[in-house]
């Protein structure tokens, strides 16, 4: 394949996962704008890694680290799914098909194809939209069989790996249903009193 893509990442794990199928393309670059990943201390694990990974790689990275949930939180169609997943979905990859015009990419894609966890359909859609929209294509390509891939280099590289899709509501999801990470100062280790 002799073509330019830009790949919007979202974490060091799932780029690790795509690196094979990526590495098929004549000139690729990886882009990390996640403005919905929340709180700031997640956001900079996320750039981090996908940093460290790209570095170690030699990948050429473009880095957007504007950290700003407000405008994040005032872009959301609703709070609720699947609208605050398709508001993010749309504000991340309208941004990517912006820089990859920009920067002559002639598509784009995403890590969220790595993602056992996101709305594919959506994914593709809103892509083909937002690069149609800049004189672009999306390139889709279900990589989800590749996530246990990805999980299993984060691990061996040492890479931060997350526990939640980004937003602070997607962390509630995650963890309200939960006792993880919860205060253990007390001889009974399942919280205070």
């Amino acid at each position: 394949m002799n073509a330019s893509l830009l790949c919007h990442v979202c974490c060091g794990e799932c780029v690790a996962a795509i690196l094979e199928p990526l590495s098929r393309f004549g000139r690729y670059a990886v882009f990390f704008y996640n403005p919905n990943i929340q709180p700031l201390i997640e956001f900079r694990r996320r750039a981090t890694s996908v940093q460290v990974l790209a570095d170690h790689e030699h990948l050429t990275l473009l880095m957007d680290g504007r950290y700003d949930p407000k405008d994040f939180l005032r872009r959301l169609a609703s709070w609720d799914r699947p609208e605050r997943c398709l508001s993010c979905y749309r504000l991340r990859l309208a941004e990517t098909a912006r820089v990859a015009a920009e920067k002559g990419y002639g598509a784009i894609t995403t890590t969220l194809l790595a993602s056992v966890h996101q709305d594919h359909e959506a994914v593709r859609r809103i892509g083909q939209e937002e690069a149609a929209a800049r004189g672009l294509a999306f390139h889709y390509e279900d990589w989800r069989s590749l996530a246990a891939h990805g999980h299993e280099e984060a691990k061996r590289r040492l890479l931060y790996r997350q526990q939640y899709c980004g937003c602070l509501f997607s962390e509630e999801e995650r963890f309200a249903p939960t006792r993880l990470h919860l205060y253990k100062g007390n001889d009974r280790g399942n919280g205070p009193g």
